[in-house]
């Protein structure tokens, strides 16, 4: 029930916005009033009164989906009190929510500034600051904003996973691993398969330096954490790179037996980076050539185990190559092995039959993908939340999580 509760208030901030202000509503009819002005007990009574009003006919704009008239009413109820500080931090959080980030910095920098507050206000206000730079997109004012968060509490866990998350989009790999270690404890969770991959990050950085022994070192450490399918290729990357085809065929053949899924992802990777690691280390593209070349001689008896990323991955090198008949004799091998998967490998036997003009195989093909085809689909998606992509991509740019990615293979 709890993580229904947690999995149903990350997908709904609106109704995260809704409660707090239920509870501000409450708080001002029934508790505290000496908080207000120094006034009559009428008078008083008046104010909140006449804010409570308020708060349901923002209440009502924002379940309407009504943001803009939601916070005209809480303008109207700053108006009617400006010592309402959590009011404040409610129209704050509109302004954010609605876009206007400009807004919202400002309310949360005045309140900052504030003489009459005490430091836990003070800190909320600077964590709200936080969002605002973060949500606007003023990463470097973000971070030093969050850092100024955890020198008060260090163990604050979502200034901690904010302040991560911003660190790895801009690829600051030192300060990412610094803080992600500090997460690690802050949660007695671990973090080895996120840190793993931050490690092969900074190795990366260092084999395109030219630093090969370097690269290996760090690349040594992010296998202590987790022997994640990222350091898994960028291993096989420098020994491609340093010319040693013996360690490389040993390598790619326990990555087939470990991890035939991201199989189709490695050669991407190694395609990728032909021109950059190809330029510094001559070996790499000669060797990249004959550990392809090995595997596509490799005779292999597909099946309904068999790793559709596997497949795939023979039937792209045999196009490269131009034996396109070759590919048809793979491509056909399996979905005659597996009839009832209408899959991403139905579309592959679709090309390389226009690319061999067998014109009546190709209308029988097309024929059978139209009448599956219910919508479109991109190729890659999260298995985590779902996120779609044309592009590969190792860490998800919506969920954050590291080596989540897969194949659309179903259409």
């Amino acid at each position: 029930m709890t993580e229904l509760l947690i999995e149903y208030l990350k997908n709904n901030p609106l109704g995260i916005l809704i409660f707090a202000v239920t509870i501000v509503l409450l708080y001002f009819y029934f508790v505290d009033k000496e908080r207000g002005v120094k006034l009559s007990k009428k008078y008083r009574n008046s104010i909140y009164e006449a804010q409570s009003k308020i708060y349901l006919n923002a209440t009502k704009y924002l379940i309407s989906g009504n943001r803009d008239m939601a916070i005209k009413e809480f303008i109207n109820a700053v108006n009617l009190n400006r010592e309402t500080i959590d009011t404040y931090f409610a129209l704050g959080g509109l302004f954010r929510t609605n876009g206007e980030i400009d807004k919202a910095i400002s309310i949360h920098r005045s309140l900052i500034a504030r003489d009459n507050i005490n430091e836990s206000t003070r800190l909320h206000a600077l964590r709200e600051l936080a969002k605002d730079f973060d949500k606007g997109g003023f990463v470097d004012k973000a971070i030093s904003s969050y850092k100024d968060i955890l020198r008060v509490n260090r163990d604050d866990v979502d200034v901690l996973k904010s302040l991560c998350r911003v660190l790895e989009d801009t690829k600051d790999w030192e300060e990412a691993l610094k803080y992600r270690l500090l997460l690690s404890k802050a949660t007695n969770i671990s973090q080895s398969q996120t840190i793993s991959h931050i490690l092969v990050q900074k190795a990366e950085e260092c084999l395109a330096q030219k630093d090969l022994a370097q690269s290996e070192e760090v690349l040594e450490q992010s296998f202590r954490y987790s022997p994640s399918a990222t350091a898994k290729i960028l291993r096989l990357k420098i020994s491609l790179a340093k010319g040693d085809l013996d360690k490389a065929s040993y390598y790619f053949n326990e990555f087939l037996r470990e991890d035939p899924a991201y199989l189709n992802f490695m050669f991407y990777s190694f395609d990728q980076s032909i021109n950059q690691i190809g330029e510094l280390f001559p070996k790499y593209t000669k060797s990249l050539e004959h550990l392809k070349n090995n595997f596509i001689s490799q005779k292999e008896s597909f099946d309904d185990s068999s790793s559709p990323s596997l497949v795939l991955s023979k039937i792209r090198l045999l196009e490269s190559s131009d034996d396109y008949e070759g590919a048809f004799k793979v491509v056909n091998s399996w979905i005659e092995k597996n009839p009832d998967q209408k899959n991403m490998l139905r579309l592959e036997r679709l090309k390389i039959l226009l690319k061999l003009d067998k014109k009546e195989e190709v209308f029988n093909e097309a024929a059978l993908l139209v009448d599956s085809l219910s919508h479109s689909l991109s190729r890659y998606f999260c298995r985590q939340c779902g996120h779609e992509s044309d592009s590969v991509f190792w860490r998800c740019p919506q969920c954050y999580e590291w080596e989540t990615i897969d194949f659309r293979w179903k259409v």
